[in-house]
């Protein structure tokens, strides 16, 4: 828990500080105002893509320490770790990746996989012990190839770059409908909101708007396991894909704590709804029995 708190702490910092820096001399220095309209706008786009694509590339990192994660190489000496190695490589190389991603493990009872990485060249997929206790070799190989499908999609970098854009206009429009309603709330001594309370309708609207966009990040990321599902079907074989969601259905009862890496997973225990992440298994499941291979 302290590693995560530091992790969680050493990232905001850097961004604070990289945030602090744009106002306060990078921006004026470029003769831009960050109060005028096309100051603010510059700022949310910074801001906004700049923290997702930062977010992007330390994902990798952030991940295995934050998991514990334990690399397995090429070249380890346990053999059933080093067979968990070898089918990622070839599976990797089915599906036209460029590089082995590394291959990692970490103690969990949840049943659970993700991917994640800034690129095909400088991506994870890992395993929970959970996982590979509960699945048979198939069914293993079947959650490999959707995460090896994620990464040679190109999941983490769209997603990325959807949620930058989505950053930035929530950003924005906070601000310029914070600075309209201090305008109409402004007397004829040019008293408006105020400095906290306008700090506190832009940061109400921001959560509100945020709520309303995570409704199609929430979309595209449904629409991405689909994919992925479809991917690993073409590398394994649709049944195969198709039992490893029923195992994981079956391991939904145990009992785990959120986290942020939640939407890179395999599956989400969380009740489907606008907002959820992760289609329904049935409906996965459905989606490949109609498939032929």
């Amino acid at each position: 828990m302290l590693r995560r708190v530091g992790l969680f702490l050493l990232t905001n910092f850097l961004v604070m500080l990289t945030i602090g820096i744009i106002l306060s001399i990078v921006l004026p220095r470029l003769g831009i105002d960050p109060r005028g309209y096309m100051g603010l706008a510059i700022f949310c786009g910074i801001f906004g893509m700049g923290g997702a694509l930062f977010s992007l590339a330390i994902s990798r990192w952030m991940a295995k320490r934050a998991y514990r994660i334990h690399i397995i190489k090429a070249d380890e000496r346990d053999y059933q770790l080093r067979e968990i190695y070898d089918m990622v490589a070839r599976l990797a190389q089915k599906a036209g990746m460029p590089s082995v991603p590394e291959v990692g493990i970490y103690e969990s009872p949840e049943p659970n996989a993700f991917a994640t990485g800034p690129s095909k060249n400088r991506s994870l997929v890992a395993f929970s012990t959970g996982l590979l206790n509960r699945m048979d070799k198939s069914e293993v190989e079947a959650v490999a190839g959707h995460e090896i499908a994620h990464i040679s999609n190109g999941d983490m970098v769209t997603m990325t770059l959807l949620t930058g854009v989505v950053n930035a206009l929530v950003m924005f429009l906070a601000r310029i409908i914070a600075a309209a309603i201090n305008n109409f709330l402004r007397s004829d001594d040019g008293e408006g909101l105020g400095f906290f309370a306008y700090f506190l309708v832009v940061n109400l609207l921001q959560t509100f708007f945020m709520i309303l966009a995570t409704i199609p990040i929430a979309a595209f990321s449904r629409y991405r396991e689909y994919q992925a599902d479809a991917g690993s079907a073409k590398i394994t074989s649709s049944r195969a894909m198709a039992n490893a969601l029923k195992a994981l259905a079956s391991g939904e009862q145990i009992q785990t704590k959120k986290d942020s890496y939640a939407i890179a997973k395999i599956s989400s225990n969380r009740r489907v709804s606008l907002w959820s992440t992760h289609p329904s298994i049935e409906d996965r499941v459905a989606r490949l029995e109609k498939m032929r291979f």
